[in-house]
């Protein structure tokens, strides 16, 4: 996969912060000595963490070093690391591990979610944030362009691109079923973003969920398949009163509380 891009990432930033807001408005944490930024992206998460916790130690990860390198000019004062959150494990116990849109590339969460809990100090908070539209248009129609032919050998298996999540009670099972556990809050919302047109809504995912698909594509491929996916987009989110169209963006929350 080629590396992700971070200018193309923020174009919608504030669409993107608002969950991530959103998640820290609910981590039941007055202070933090330690706090772990996973999957940090260009740092607009990270940002939001400094300001909570201007005390605390801030680290934000990613695997991806064109995103450190927005990150760090963005935030000089934090430190960021480039590591792998399926292998990452922490040297000292943090008070708080944050994962904002990162997990859902990670694959064998009944292992992952158990293993960053563990890593926790004692009253340490794990709290996550993932996309859960598989089923929504964008992402439906994704994998179904992609299992069609001129695309589909060079893609292969679209399933198998993303993470299928648990679901919210499978998540919630594996942290309350933990003899530390003290607390778990669980929720699931659907943001609806106002789009100026079809092309709008492709440039959004072209960021994040579609970008494994296309890199996997000749130049004379992906435009065939943008061109084939954007037509599909444009009939299945009809323009709304004003003319724009309406993207339900559905998102998972979970944030998980150890004894202290």
């Amino acid at each position: 996969m080629l590396d992700w891009n971070p200018a193309l990432y923020r174009r919608y930033e504030d669409e993107r912060t608002r969950p991530a807001q959103d998640l820290l408005d609910r981590v039941p944490l007055t202070e933090a000595s330690r706090v772990f930024d996973l999957g940090c992206g260009p740092g607009n998460s990270t940002e939001l963490l400094v300001r909570r916790f201007p005390g605390a130690q801030v680290v934000g990860t990613d695997n991806s070093e064109p995103m450190l390198v927005s990150a760090r000019e963005r935030l000089p004062q934090a430190r960021f690391e480039l590591s792998d959150i399926s292998t990452w494990r922490p040297e000292t116990p943090p008070d708080l591990i944050y994962a904002n849109a990162a997990l859902q590339w990670v694959p064998d969460h009944e292992a992952l979610i158990p293993r960053l809990f563990a890593a926790l100090a004692p009253g340490g908070v794990l709290a996550i944030q993932m996309p859960d539209n598989r089923q929504e248009p964008t992402h439906r129609i994704m994998r179904e362009v992609a299992s069609e032919a001129p695309w589909a050998n060079a893609i292969g298996d679209a399933d198998k691109i993303r993470t299928e999540l648990l679901g919210i009670e499978g998540y919630y099972d594996l942290l309350a079923a933990n003899a530390d556990m003290t607390n778990v809050d669980v929720w699931r919302t659907a943001y609806q973003h106002p789009m100026a047109s079809a092309a709008a809504i492709v440039e959004w995912v072209s960021g994040t969920g579609l970008k494994p698909f296309v890199d996997r594509l000749t130049p004379e491929l992906k435009s065939s398949y943008l061109a084939e996916y954007e037509r599909r987009i444009d009939a299945a989110y009809a323009p709304r009163a004003d003319g724009r169209r309406l993207l339900a963006f559905p998102r998972m929350f979970i944030v998980a509380q150890r004894k202290a």
